[in-house]
C-alpha cells in the first residue's frame, strides 16, 4: 500500500475521516460488548471470579495477539483496506452470535473467537492506514494519533453508558444486538465514503482474480476461529499460547532487525524498547474489566451524590465509561500541549511521556488502595472518577503512544507487521493483568477490615512506581548508548 502522490491537507483529512468513522463504530461495538461481558458471565452464566478473570484474560490476549497475523494479511496478502473491512464483518458476526446463541460458556467462547479474529484483521490495518495517510509528516504523527485515540473513544463512551443500561432493563441479548447494529452503521459509512480513501492510497497487493489467495484467506480465517475457540475453552492451552506468542514476537522482531540496514536498526531497537515499556500499562488497564468492575459490584456505591443529594446512578458496567470520558477530556489538552511545547522546542520525548504516565498510574492505584482500606461496602463513586482520571492520563502517555512509536521508528514496509506485534504485546500484558486480578481473595477480609481488593491495589501502585524509577535508569543508559533522543 503506497501513497498515490503527496496528498493535500484536505485530502488527508477526508481520508482520515473515513478510517476514523469506521473505527469509532467499531469501538462502539467492542467496548459496549466488553462493558456487558463481565456482568453477563457472573449473573447469567454464574461463573466464579477466577473463571471470569481468566476468560477475560484469554479473550483480551487473543483480541490483541491476532493482529500479528492480521498485519501480515494486510501487508502481504490482501491489502490493508480489505483486511480492515473483513475484520469489521467478523466483529459484527461475533456480536450477532452473542445475541442469538443460547447462553452458555461453549457458545460464548465461539462468539469471542469470532471477535478475536475480526479484531486481528481490523486493528493493525486501520492504524497502518492512518499512518500511511500522514506518512512524511512526522511533526503531526504524535498529535494525529492522540486525536485519533480521543475520537474513537466517542463511540466507546456512549456505548459503555448505553449497553449496561440495556442489559439491566432488556437483558444482554438486546445489548449485544445494539453492538452489532453500531458496527453495521460504520461499515455502511465506509462503503459510502471509501472513494476519499482510495484517492490517497493504493494497495501494493490485491486479492482480485487470485483464487489461491482467496482459498488461503478463507482457510486461515476458519482455522484461526477454531484455534481461538480451543484456547478460550482450555486454560492450559491459553497459557501455552501466551508463551508461544512471546516467542513469536521475539522471532518477528529479530527477523525484521536482520532484514534491515544499519541505518534502520538503531531506530528499530528504540521502537522495540519503547513498545515493551508501553505494553506494561495494559496489565493495569485489564483491571478495568476484571478487578475494578468486580470491586464496583461489591464495594462501591452506584449513587453519585452531592451534598447528600443523589445526582445519578451507575451500574457496575457503566463505571468503565469513566475511562473513555476522561480520554475525551484529556486528549485535546495533551495534543495542544504537545504542539505548544514543540513551538518552544521543549516537547518531551516519547520515553519521557511514558515514564511520566507510570508515575500518574501509580497515583491512580494509590487512590483506590487507600479508599478500599475503609472496609466499607458503600465507597463513594467519586473515588472511581478520580482514579479513572489518573489512569486515563497514564493511558494517553503510555499505551496511547504505542502506535506513534511504530509510526516514528519502524521502516514503512514493516509497519503492519510491527503494529500487529505491538498489539500482541498488549494482549500478553492483558493476560498477565487477569492473572494478577486473581490474587484477590474475595472469600474473606483482612484483620484491618479493609476490602479484599486493598492488597491488590497496593501491589499495583508499588509496581507502577518501580517501573517509573527503573525506566529512568534504563533510559539514561540508552541515551548514552544510542546518542539518539527518544
Amino acid at each position: 500500500m503506497t501513497p498515490i502522490s503527496i496528498p493535500t491537507a484536505a485530502q488527508r483529512r477526508r481520508g482520515f475521516s473515513v478510517v476514523l468513522a469506521i473505527e469509532l463504530w467499531e469501538r462502539f461495538g467492542f467496548y459496549g460488548m466488553q462493558a456487558v461481558l463481565t456482568i453477563f458471565m457472573v449473573e447469567q452464566l454464574h461463573l466464579n471470579d477466577y473463571r471470569v478473570n481468566m476468560l477475560l484474560g484469554a479473550s483480551s490476549a487473543l483480541t490483541y495477539i491476532m493482529p500479528v497475523l492480521g498485519g501480515v494479511v494486510g501487508d502481504r496478502i490482501i491489502g490493508a483496506r480489505l483486511a480492515m473491512l473483513i475484520g469489521a464483518f467478523g466483529l459484527m458476526l461475533g456480536y450477532v452470535c452473542l445475541a442469538a446463541f443460547p447462553q452458555s460458556i461453549w457458545y460464548l467462547c465461539i462468539s469471542l473467537a469470532l471477535i478475536s479474529v475480526g479484531n486481528g484483521l481490523f486493528k493493525p490495518n486501520a492504524g497502518n492506514i492512518v499512518r500511511r495517510i500522514y506518512e512524511g509528516d512526522n511533526k503531526s504523527i504524535d498529535t494525529i494519533f492522540t486525536l485519533y485515540y480521543m475520537s474513537v473513544n466517542l463511540g466507546s463512551t456512549f456505548s459503555i453508558l448505553l449497553m449496561p443500561w440495556l442489559q439491566s432493563v432488556y437483558g444482554p441479548r438486546m445489548a449485544f444486538s445494539m453492538c452489532a447494529l453500531g458496527l453495521a452503521i460504520g461499515i455502511l459509512y465506509y462503503f459510502l465514503k471509501v472513494k476519499d480513501l482510495k484517492n490517497i492510497i493504493i494497495e501494493s497487493v490485491a486479492l482480485k482474480n487470485n483464487t489461491k489467495k482467496i482459498g488461503i484467506l478463507i482457510l486461515g480465517i476458519i482455522l484461526s476461529v477454531f484455534l481461538c475457540n480451543l484456547i478460550l475453552q482450555d486454560e492450559w492451552i491459553a497459557q501455552k499460547g501466551i508463551i508461544i506468542s512471546i516467542i513469536l514476537i521475539i522471532f518477528i522482531w529479530y527477523f525484521i532487525y536482520k532484514k534491515s540496514d544499519l541505518l534502520d536498526r538503531k531506530n528499530l531497537i528504540i521502537s522495540y524498547v519503547l513498545s515493551i515499556l508501553g505494553s506494561f500499562y495494559y496489565a493495569y488497564y485489564q483491571q478495568s474489566i476484571t478487578s475494578l468492575t468486580l470491586y464496583t459490584m461489591r464495594d462501591v456505591s452506584g449513587d453519585f451524590q452531592l451534598y447528600r443529594k443523589t445526582l445519578w446512578h451507575f451500574t457496575p458496567g457503566q463505571f468503565q465509561s469513566l475511562n473513555s470520558m476522561w480520554i475525551l477530556i484529556l486528549s485535546p489538552i495533551l495534543a495542544y500541549s504537545y504542539q505548544a511545547l514543540s513551538r518552544f522546542k521543549k516537547d518531551p520525548s516519547i520515553s519521557q511521556k511514558m515514564l511520566l504516565g507510570y508515575a500518574v498510574l501509580s497515583g491512580a492505584f494509590w487512590l483506590w488502595w487507600h479508599s478500599s482500606l475503609s472496609g466499607s461496602t458503600h465507597i463513594s463513586p467519586w473515588v472511581m472518577v478520580g482514579g479513572y482520571g489518573l489512569m486515563s492520563m497514564a493511558e494517553l502517555l503510555t499505551g496511547g503512544l504505542g502506535l506513534a512509536v511504530v509510526a516514528r521508528y519502524t521502516p514503512a514496509r514493516w509497519g503492519g507487521v510491527v503494529s500487529g506485534s505491538v498489539y500482541a504485546l498488549w494482549g500478553v500484558s492483558m493476560y498477565a493483568g487477569s492473572v494478577v486480578a486473581n490474587l484477590v481473595n474475595t472469600s474473606s477480609k483482612d484483620l484491618s477490615g479493609s476490602s479484599a481488593y486493598a492488597e491488590l491495589f497496593k501491589e499495583l501502585c508499588l509496581s507502577s512506581a518501580v517501573i517509573f524509577f527503573l525506566g529512568i535508569l534504563i533510559r539514561g543508559f540508552g541515551l548514552r548508548l544510542t546518542k539518539v533522543k527518544y
